[in-house]
């Protein structure tokens, strides 16, 4: 099971640039683990970086190391001009309306906090209800779990089939008139899952409910449209696209944004500051307190630039190839289930074998030079949901190609011989 998978998608072929080249930009996969080639099957816990933006870190550091808007010399210039400018490219990235509407953070986390406490805490009574998935990462879980404990509000829980699809008609049902908020994520980390987020937004809108939308596992991996969507908030990480970690993105809707409070009260977040009285700073930067992540956000402006020369439909077609190459694949490994197998997913591959621990799937697969996740993958509510303690997950990136996915294969039937003798040596 070799070459390249059959039937490639044309959209996959015919881009700009052809993706099975873009593998030689990324430095860290030409090396060798336990004295294998690697194979990097990790992609959903983070993405591995491009020359392009690996050069851009050192390049600021090296050249135009100063703070942002607040020096009157020129690498302070230089570094404002790059940061911002990146801010622009993130807007464009996601559709969003204007520059404002672009808040930087430390990552995912952080944004949904960010709107957790600045924006639901002051309007959350006793009795009202904020309402989730199943299916949800614990970043999309804790917060609103935090700021429920905080003001006497209800979290309620929309469930999934077996198969790890979003019961939809179950869902708008919950949607009701204490619901404050609704938060969803676009693509399970744990299951590969696609929730059709826009028409979610739409059943939460028709009732005025607000929409906030976990995009970390989808934005790197697909076009993304945060105006045809309809949400109010979408949250996602640089690293998972390519990007530096440490940074990531909070967009909201202007309207909303204008009404919030700070998050954090310091430095650049303020207008003007007595010890009577602080006038905050206009958007974005009231939600930006303190000396931001200057590397990291024009890290992620030069990983957005990379990604849109390679063409984002075109990675998701050639990812939803590697998919189906992938499974049909793992198909061959005796006693292999895969956990996640609803109709849209993306390339992200959750699965059990029967008598072994994820972790010692994990930890043999290490010693072909084959890295993976094993665990719960900060998803434990859903495991105990599917009655499992967690998974082996390979996830998929552009850059892998089809003999890695064989190189998986080979170490998953190492592992299922390596134990089954142990056993027969017991």
């Amino acid at each position: 099971m070799t070459g390249t998978p059959t039937g490639l998608s044309q959209a996959a072929t015919s881009n700009r640039r052809p993706i099975e080249t873009a593998r030689n930009d990324f430095p860290i996969l030409d090396q060798t683990v336990a004295g294998k080639p690697l194979v990097y099957l990790d992609n959903a816990a983070t993405t591995q970086k491009p020359r392009r933006v690996i050069d851009s870190l050192r390049h600021y550091y090296e050249h135009d190391n100063a703070n942002v808007h607040r020096g009157i010399h020129e690498l302070s210039e230089r570094a404002t001009r790059q940061y911002e400018s990146a801010r622009d490219k993130v807007r464009d990235f996601i559709n969003a309306d204007v520059r404002e509407e672009i808040i930087f953070v430390r990552g995912t986390t952080e944004a949904i906090n960010l709107v957790a406490q600045s924006y639901l805490r002051p309007i959350l009574a006793a009795g009202d209800e904020i309402l989730i998935t199943e299916m949800e990462h614990h970043s999309n879980i804790v917060p609103w779990q935090l700021v429920a404990e905080q003001t006497g509000a209800r979290l309620r829980v929309a469930p999934i089939t077996d198969s790890g699809e979003l019961l939809l008609p179950t869902l708008a049902e919950m949607i009701g008139p204490r619901t404050r908020l609704l938060a969803v994520t676009q693509v399970s980390n744990a299951l590969g899952s696609i929730n059709p987020v826009a028409d979610i937004v739409r059943l939460a809108h028709e009732q005025a409910v607000p929409v906030l939308v976990d995009g970390a596992q989808a934005v790197g991996h697909m076009p993304v449209d945060v105006r045809a969507i309809g949400c109010d908030f979408y949250a996602f990480s640089g690293h998972k696209m390519y990007g530096p970690t440490g940074i990531g993105v909070l967009y909201g809707r202007r309207d909303l944004l204008e009404k919030m409070p700070p998050w954090q009260g310091g430095g650049e977040m303020i207008r003007s500051v007595s010890f009577e009285k602080t006038e905050y700073n206009v958007l974005p930067h009231k939600f930006e307190a303190g000396t931001p992540h200057i590397a990291g956000a024009i890290g992620l402006g030069v990983a957005i630039d990379y990604i849109e020369d390679l063409g984002r439909s075109a990675i998701e077609c050639h990812e939803q190839d590697l998919l189906a190459y992938a499974t049909g694949a793992l198909a061959r490994v005796p006693g292999l289930r895969l956990v996640g197998t609803a109709p849209q997913k993306a390339a992200i591959l959750s699965f059990l074998i029967d008598g072994l621990h994820p972790h010692d799937i994990s930890t043999v697969l290490d010693r072909e030079g084959v890295a993976v996740r094993a665990g719960h993958h900060c998803a434990m509510p859903l495991m105990a949901r599917l009655g499992i303690p967690g998974t082996t997950r390979a996830s998929l990136a552009f850059y892998n190609k089809p003999a890695e996915i064989d190189a998986l294969v080979r170490g998953l039937l190492q592992v299922v011989a390596f134990f089954n003798r142990g056993r027969a040596g017991g």
